[in-house]
C-alpha cells in the first residue's frame, strides 16, 4: 500500500490513470448509495405508507450536512484528505453492513433505519468536501471544467439507471441483499485510495510565531475568506435562492402529472428520465466544450436556461404533456452547465488549504434551504396552484441569471479572488484563542 506523500506537480505529471481510477471507484460507490436509497424508500413505503415517515427520513439524511457542514470544513483542511475519504467510505460501508444484518435477522426497526441514515450522511458530510478539495490538486486547472462535466454526467446516469436497477434487484433479492451491494461498492471506492497517493495542501501557520493554527482559528478564517471575496457571497445567495425555488419542483412533479395533466406513474417516470437524459447530454457537452473562457458566464447562462426549462414545464397546458417533458429535459441539460463551471471555478481559484472550508460552507448553505422550501412549497401550491410555483420560480431564476451579468462583482469573481488573496488574511490567524 502506498501511504507516501506526493506533490501536486508529481501527481499531475501523469494524472489521468490515477485520477480516473479513483473516479471510477467513487462512481461505483455513488451507484451503490443510490441503490440503498431506493431500497430503503421502497421498504418504508411498503411497511408504513406514511408520507411523514418518508419526509422524516429525508430530513434526517440532510441534517449532518446542514448542521455540521461548516464545522467539518476546517477538519477536512487540517487532516489528510485521503485518510478522510477512506474513513468516510469505510464508515458508510460499516453502517450499511450493520443495517443489512438487522434485516437479515429480522430485527430492523424504524429508528434503526433513521440511525443508519444519519451515520451514512455524516460520512458523506466529510467525504464530499474532501473529494472536491482534492480534485483541484489532482486535476490540471484547464481540465477542471471538463472533469466537472463528467461528474455531472455520472450523476445523470445514476439518476436514470439506479431506480430501475433497484426495482429489479428488490424483486430478486431481499432488502439485505441490495444493501450488501452498497457495502461492496463502498469498499471498491476505498481500495484505490489505499494504493494511490494524492496531493495534500500546505498547512497554513499562524503569523510570525510559526505555530500551527487552531481549529477555531481555521473555522473563523474560512468565514472571513468567503466574506472578503467580492462576488462569492452573491453567488452563494443565488445558490440558496435557486435551491429554495427549484427543489420543490421535483417534489411536486407527481402532483403536477396527476392533477394537472391527469396522467399516471409511467408519465411521472418520463419526467425523471428526461431530466436525467438532459443531465447526461449537458455533462457530455460541458466535458467536450469546457464552457466559456470566463466560467461564471457559463454558469449564469446555465441558470437562465434552467429557469426557462422550469417555466416551460409550468406553462404546459393539460393537453400538452410533451411541453412539460421538453421543459424538464432543458432543465436537466442546464443543470451541469450551471453547476460544473462553478465547481471548477472554486477548485481552480480557492487556495488548496481553504477548499474544505469553502466547499462545505457553500454546500451547507444550499442544502439548508431544502427542508424550508419543501415546507413552504406544499401549502403555497395548495393555495395558489402547483403550476404557479413552477412559473414564478422559473421566472425568478431566469431573472437572477440575467441580472448577474450586470453585477461587476459577480462577473469578475475570478479576478476579485486575486484581491481577496492579496489581503493579509494570515494576520487574523495570528490572534491567539
Amino acid at each position: 500500500m502506498n501511504f507516501a506523500s506526493v506533490s501536486q506537480e508529481e501527481f499531475q505529471a501523469n494524472w489521468k490513470p490515477k485520477f480516473f481510477t479513483l473516479f471510477g471507484g467513487q462512481a461505483l460507490s455513488l451507484f451503490g448509495s443510490s441503490l440503498v436509497q431506493f431500497a430503503l424508500v421502497w421498504y418504508l413505503t411498503q411497511q408504513t405508507g406514511s408520507a411523514t415517515i418518508l419526509a422524516t427520513a429525508t430530513l434526517i439524511a440532510m441534517l449532518p450536512q446542514v448542521i455540521l457542514g461548516p464545522f467539518v470544513g476546517p477538519l477536512v483542511d487540517r487532516w489528510n484528505r485521503r485518510t478522510v475519504m477512506i474513513v468516510a467510505d469505510a464508515s458508510i460501508a460499516l453502517a450499511t453492513l450493520v443495517l443489512a444484518g438487522l434485516f437479515l435477522f429480522d430485527l430492523v426497526q424504524l429508528w434503526h433505519i433513521y440511525a443508519i441514515l444519519l451515520a451514512r450522511s455524516l460520512g458523506g458530510a466529510f467525504h464530499w468536501p474532501a473529494m472536491q478539495a482534492s480534485t483541484s490538486l489532482m486535476v490540471p486547472k484547464e481540465q477542471l471544467a471538463r472533469v466537472a462535466g463528467m461528474n455531472q454526467t455520472l450523476h445523470g446516469l445514476v439518476a436514470i439507471v439506479a431506480p430501475p436497477t433497484g426495482a429489479v434487484l428488490i424483486s430478486l433479492l431481499p432488502t439485505q441483499g441490495v444493501l450488501m451491494i452498497d457495502v461492496v461498492t463502498a469498499l471498491l471506492a476505498v481500495v484505490p485510495l489505499l494504493f494511490i497517493a494524492i496531493p495534500q495542501p500546505v498547512r497554513q501557520q499562524a503569523g510570525e510565531s510559526g505555530q500551527e493554527t487552531s481549529y477555531w482559528q481555521d473555522l473563523r478564517a474560512g468565514f472571513r475568506y468567503v466574506a472578503s471575496w467580492p462576488g462569492l457571497l452573491a453567488i452563494m445567495l443565488m445558490a440558496v435562492l435557486i435551491n429554495f425555488l427549484l427543489t420543490p419542483a421535483m417534489s411536486l412533479m407527481p402532483l403536477l402529472v396527476t392533477k394537472h395533466f391527469g396522467l399516471g406513474a409511467i408519465e411521472f417516470g418520463l419526467t425523471d428520465s428526461l431530466f436525467g437524459i438532459g443531465m447526461i447530454v449537458g455533462g457530455v457537452l460541458l466535458g467536450i466544450w469546457g464552457g466559456f473562457k470566463k466560467r461564471v458566464v457559463t454558469s449564469m447562462t446555465g441558470i437562465i436556461g434552467l429557469g426557462l426549462g422550469i417555466v416551460l414545464t409550468g406553462l404546459a397546458p393539460a393537453n400538452m404533456f410533451w411541453m412539460a417533458l421538453t421543459g424538464m429535459a432543458i432543465a436537466g441539460l442546464m443543470s451541469p452547465i450551471t453547476n460544473g463551471p462553478l465547481h471548477a471555478l472554486l477548485q481552480s481559484t480557492v487556495k488548496p488549504e481553504m477548499q474544505g472550508r469553502v466547499m462545505s460552507l457553500i454546500s451547507s448553505a444550499a442544502i439548508a434551504m431544502t427542508p424550508l422550501s419543501l415546507g413552504v412549497a406544499g401549502p403555497v401550491s395548495d393555495l395558489i396552484g402547483i403550476r404557479t410555483w413552477y412559473i414564478f420560480g422559473g421566472i425568478f431564476c431566469t431573472l437572477m441569471g440575467l441580472g448577474a451579468f450586470f453585477v461587476p462583482a459577480i462577473m469578475n469573481v475570478e479576478q476579485n479572488h486575486e484581491q481577496n488573496t492579496a489581503q493579509p488574511a494570515d494576520a487574523s490567524l495570528a490572534v491567539a484563542d
